[in-house]
């Protein structure tokens, strides 16, 4: 049986962005709340993926890490972020201990936290995660809300969620140990699932994992995301299915019967 992990003594948050110098500002400002309240040491590292605007101009200016890559993959760009922050720790020690020995270098004691751009966390999202891992999780995988949600995006989003967990995997919304994460040999290089994909990886290695509904993540309600399919994808397709444009009847015109 594998031992309990020891306490979360360093926190990672990475942030995939593809052109996002106008939300960015505003991901970047929740995740300071979030960071503040957690109360552990932190870095925030925004990967600038196939950026041809200020993205990585703005999240250099709010104080974040960045990590500049032309990879066109959320799969990729998370887990180049991941290996930078793991790499090189820009956040201090955890007060009272020696730097040579800060428990923040094991991976095990290293929480990796992952949102987007176009999202925004609430000010305990970061805690709550800490909170479930003290508590035995070694992956947390929580829940999305839009801001003006369809009707049949959120009858079909409820389905299955209850006070015990939901079915929903979001990159914008999880939460892993580093041991684990590197265990499972971390994010694929996928366009999209890449989330999915960890997930499964870390279950299938035996590791704990928790779903959540507390602490759900504001996301765009955008149709053209920057991965081919996910959120994004669902919207286009719920759209599609409340407004059919199969092929008219001879003679039909538009607003008239043909």
């Amino acid at each position: 049986m594998r031992p309990p992990a020891p306490p979360v003594a360093r926190v990672l948050v990475v942030v995939p962005a593809r052109d996002e110098e106008r939300r960015l500002p505003r991901c970047l400002a929740a995740l300071e709340r979030a960071v503040a309240l957690a109360g552990t040491p932190a870095d925030v590292v925004v990967v600038a993926d196939s950026c041809r605007d200020r993205t990585a101009a703005v999240a250099a200016a709010a104080g974040a890490r960045v990590v500049q890559v032309a990879a066109g993959s959320a799969g990729a760009a998370r887990a180049a972020g991941v290996r930078a922050a793991l790499a090189g720790p820009t956040a201090p020690p955890a007060p009272g201990t020696d730097p040579g020995t800060d428990p923040g270098t094991d991976p095990a004691a290293v929480w990796i936290a992952c949102t987007d751009a176009d999202s925004r966390v609430p000010p305990g999202w970061l805690r709550h995660q800490l909170l479930l891992a003290a508590a035995g999780a070694d992956l947390v995988r929580g829940t999305v809300r839009l801001a003006r949600p369809p009707a049949r995006w959120l009858a079909a989003y409820r389905a299955g969620v209850g006070e015990d967990g939901h079915p929903h995997v979001h990159g914008a919304n999880l939460g892993v140990r580093a041991d684990r994460y590197l265990a499972a040999g971390g994010f694929p290089d996928l366009p999209v699932g890449e989330d999915v994909a960890l997930v499964e990886a870390v279950a299938a290695a035996g590791g704990r994992v928790v779903a959540t509904t507390g602490e759900p993540v504001l996301t765009s309600g955008r149709r053209s995301g920057r991965a081919p399919d996910g959120l994004s994808g669902d919207l286009r397709r719920l759209a599609a299915l409340a407004h059919p444009r199969g092929p008219r009847p001879a003679g039909a015109t538009t607003g008239a019967p043909g």
